[in-house]
């Protein structure tokens, strides 16, 4: 049994004209990459975590188009939301759509094993900067900002926490997946790590940021918990092991 990870698909099967190959050669047929590189290492017996930015759908039933896919693919997989995947339905009615492999954590937890995973979506984190390590180019699909970000933030670390707190106190390992980066590159102390090191967190999956510079992302472990970005084309498309 092996835990892998990969974030930000981008699947847009549902919806062709919403390709992330608009975004250059380095998301050449990039769907098909993924088929390739997760049969290529995931087995049946696998978890595969997904922390979120899954499908360019905006509606649950053009979602499960892009989740059906996944669900064909090798392992069980574990997915959270991310800040485009519109399509997320309440909890309770996604629970009923999602195919049979598939299972999600929103401001919750779940137990595979003797594995422990919980999630939220999360948000930027206060006095953080990513500039020096992502080549910025212009998204035409970003949507105009109408929102709070202090407020958001405030929300989304409650919900981390309550999730925290549904964590089986008895698994042996312990996983927290959001979408956005709980900490710097070079891993400075935020709310997020402390709650992840309060709450004896082993690994953190995460990822949101693109266009990273090459060698830039170095992350790690703080406190007791490895941070993971699994951005996909960061990645290369290829599933990140996490643990085996």
């Amino acid at each position: 049994m092996t835990i892998w990870a990969l974030s930000d698909l981008h699947l847009a099967l549902s919806v062709p004209e919403k390709t992330m190959e608009y975004f250059g050669e380095g998301w050449k047929d990039y769907a098909a990459r993924i088929e390739k590189n997760w049969k290529k290492h995931v087995q049946e017996e696998d978890l595969v975590l997904i922390a979120g930015d899954i499908t360019w759908a905006m509606k649950p039933e053009d979602a499960l188009i892009d989740l059906e896919w996944i669900h064909a693919l090798p392992g069980k997989k574990i997915i959270s939301k991310g800040n485009h995947d519109y399509w997320w339905p309440s909890n309770a009615k996604l629970k009923k759509m999602l195919p049979p492999s598939l299972s999600f954590v929103n401001g919750s937890a779940v137990s595979w094993n003797d594995v422990a995973i919980c999630g939220t979506r999360l948000w930027d984190v206060p006095n953080l900067s990513f500039n020096a390590i992502i080549d910025y180019k212009e998204n035409p699909r970003a949507r105009e900002k109408k929102h709070d970000d202090t407020k958001i933030y405030e929300r989304e670390l409650q919900r981390l926490e309550t999730a925290l707190e549904r964590l089986d106190p008895h698994a042996t390992l312990r996983i927290a997946m959001v979408h956005y980066p709980p900490t710097s590159n070079d891993l400075q102390h935020t709310d997020i790590t402390d709650l992840m090191e309060a709450y004896k967190i082993d690994h953190c999956i995460f990822g949101h940021l693109h266009n990273v510079l090459e060698g830039k992302a170095q992350f790690g472990a703080r406190g007791g918990t490895t941070y993971h970005f699994t951005s996909a084309d960061y990645l290369q498309f290829i599933p990140k092991k996490i643990w085996e």
